[in-house]
């Protein structure tokens, strides 16, 4: 465990960078990560380099027994190049070349751009394949996958239709364009997804190919740089940092070759009174990507302020909670963005730990404070996180929710965050991973919005059902097929058979709540709601309300050796609740009850024992028993129970 910062000595004074050097230094500090939007800096003219300023800020911190993660500062080439090179720039739908005035819109599959990366990582590779006190580097920053429509990406994305369908004809069959008279007689007909129309308004067959171009040339530009990296840094772990965006790439392809996973952790400051803000669920997904340990590499420090309105500070106690959360579901380092706020820039009012005040205060004490608590947490080093619950995601189906909106308020991953907050309730660890992933050491899998098929995903549901697993499926499963077009069999359709029911009808309520009936009690649906036939499966609730009152609403069905569940609705906690506890008491698997709202327990085991991680995530102080004592949080205090560091 290893607690760092961001730091950008490019933007500061050189006379000060020895004060920080020092200031991290006696804080704890072990980490720091530079570079990632210095192109210009290093290169101010093409092919004129000079990293004699970055070389002295490695010195510092090998003096001071700090390690650097060095980036290739690629997320932002310089304005000589865009200046020379315009096309290295992405095209918008509208189909104008953007302008050069922010960060990131360069075009992955630029030819020139890819030319000029190659100099730059090459330069950096040599020049700093013996530096000594590299930990670790990172790709870029933040990558993402949004609709470039260039001349090159139309290109690509032709020759990517052709290397999958190999004909016009089976492109017009797979995207049934029939329809609207959209079928084509030329491959130089097909183009990105350009216009003023909504892309809600396009062929989603033909949508959701171009995101996944658009995801997997993200991913082919990652590895180009990581195949140059290698050839210096053949032993140095390599790896790239993301985020939650509109337009993700798909983590399980985008990490695959990397080294580890790596994330940007922001937490919200504002907590809300309904629904699911705690990112346990986000740095569990992340862990499950490659289901191993993982690097934040930025870490809510201050209020965050940018392209929106400033937000409310940082409470006492969240900026070492959130961290600690982060150790606790599987972070080996944790680095906090920034170690100073920024006087100049669009960032100037993204806080660090110290203001522009430049006096370190309540925040920086907190961190110091947290800094000493992971020194003596280094036990936990040792430890793993055993889930016998596993959460699937498909970004396929993320993709293709966006492109059709199915109701108002609902997403693809609501129902992944609300099963997994009602897993977490009782302090059951859960690993959120690929739909295509081995489901072997599980007991109970969660299986949400199923919504594109993955014939691997349909083929392991059933095996391990029936070789004795629990299945639990939901509202929006076996929708689409591999293309996102509609399938013409009752819903669930590939599912049917373990479910042993199928879908008469379907409502979308949109934000609107219903009633559902279950064990004596009244729970709350919203959303959606699939009015359900029952064949072999029996209903453990049913709708108390509209027309379809009385009409299942949740079943439970025996497959080969194992139950699969099925819920029509999107639950609320209180129903996800429910139906979580029923799996985890039929799995005789061991969890809490009468633990506190908002409060998480994570589980790590390791030679020296079992240590419970107990954090309130609210505001409010937590007083309860558990595990045959008393405990006492504050908001947002975690506490370790367990193991041989409390004897």
């Amino acid at each position: 465990m290893k607690i760092g910062v961001d730091y950008y000595p490019e933007h500061w004074d050189e006379a000060l960078w020895e004060q920080d050097a020092d200031l991290m230094k006696r804080s704890g500090v072990e980490l720091v990560r530079m570079a990632e939007f210095a192109w210009s800096v290093m290169e101010p003219q093409e092919g004129e380099y000079d990293f004699s300023w970055l070389d002295k800020a490695l010195a510092l911190f090998q003096e001071r027994e700090i390690q650097v993660i060095l980036c290739t500062p690629t997320n932002c080439p310089p304005l000589w190049l865009y200046e020379k090179y315009p096309e290295a720039l992405q095209v918008g739908r509208d189909g104008k070349r953007m302008k050069p005035a922010v960060r990131g819109h360069r075009c992955y599959n630029s030819p020139v751009y890819r030319r000029y990366t190659e100099k730059i990582v090459r330069k950096m590779g040599e020049h700093y394949r013996n530096a000594t006190n590299v930990a670790a580097w990172q790709i870029d920053n933040e990558v993402d996958s949004p609709y470039c429509c260039c001349e090159v990406c139309a290109g690509k994305f032709r020759e990517w239709l052709k290397e999958k369908y190999g004909s016009l004809e089976a492109v017009n069959k797979a995207y049934h364009n029939e329809v609207w008279s959209g079928s084509y007689s030329g491959w130089q007909q097909i183009y990105p997804p350009l216009g003023g129309w909504p892309i809600t308004q396009y062929n989603p067959a033909y949508m959701l190919d171009y995101q996944r171009f658009m995801s997997e040339s993200t991913v082919e530009y990652v590895q180009f740089q990581l195949r140059l990296l290698r050839e210096y840094f053949p032993r140095i772990p390599i790896t790239t940092n993301t985020y939650f965006s509109g337009s993700m790439t798909d983590f399980y392809d985008l990490f695959e070759e990397l080294d580890f996973c790596s994330y940007d952790n922001y937490p919200t400051t504002v907590l809300p009174e309904e629904g699911y803000y705690s990112h346990a669920f986000h740095l569990d997904l992340i862990r499950g990507v490659k289901r191993k340990k993982f690097w934040i590499m930025e870490q809510l420090s201050g209020a965050t302020g940018c392209w929106m309105k400033m937000g409310p500070t940082v409470r006492p106690g969240m900026l070492k909670g959130y961290a600690l959360q982060a150790f606790a579901h599987g972070a080996e380092a944790v680095l906090h963005f920034r170690f100073r706020t920024a006087v100049g820039g669009a960032e100037m009012f993204w806080h660090g730990l110290i203001d522009h005040s430049n006096v370190p205060g309540r925040r920086y004490a907190e961190f110091e404070d947290l800094c000493r608590t992971v020194q003596g947490l280094s036990y936990i080093d040792k430890t793993r996180i055993n889930a016998k619950v596993a959460l699937l995601c498909g970004f396929d189906s993320e993709y293709a929710f966006k492109l059709q909106l199915q109701t108002e308020g609902i997403y693809y991953f609501e129902q992944m965050q609300a099963f997994h907050n009602a897993f977490s309730h009782y302090g059951v660890n859960v690993d959120i991973i690929s739909q295509e992933e081995e489901l072997e050491g599980y007991r109970i899998v969660v299986a949400p919005t199923m919504y594109v098929r993955s014939q691997k995903a349909v083929e392991q549901l059933h095996r391990f059902a029936r070789e004795g697993g629990i299945v639990l499926l939901t509202a929006r499963s076996g929708v689409k097929d591999e293309n996102n077009n509609c399938i013409m069999q009752p819903l669930p359709r590939d599912y049917r058979d373990m479910t042993g029911c199928w879908v008469e009808e379907y409502d979308a309520i949109g934000n609107r709540k219903i009633m559902v009936e279950m064990d004596g009690e009244n729970y709350q649906g919203t959303h959606w709601c699939d009015i359900l036939h029952l064949e072999s499966a029996e209903a453990l609730g049913v709708y108390g309300e509209d027309f379809y009152a009385g009409k299942p609403a949740a079943t439970r069905n025996a497959y080969g050796k194992g139950t699969v569940y099925y819920i029509g609705t999107v639950g609320l906690p209180a129903l996800c609740r429910k139906l979580a506890e029923q799996t985890l008491q039929l799995a005789e698997l061991p969890y809490y009850k009468d633990i506190p709202e908002r409060v998480e327990i994570t589980v790590r085991e390791g030679e020296e024992g079992c240590f419970i991680f107990v954090f309130n995530n609210d505001d409010a102080e937590k007083d309860f028993l558990f595990e045959g004592g008393r405990i006492k949080l504050k908001p947002f205090e975690m506490k370790v129970v367990g193991g041989k560091q409390n004897e």
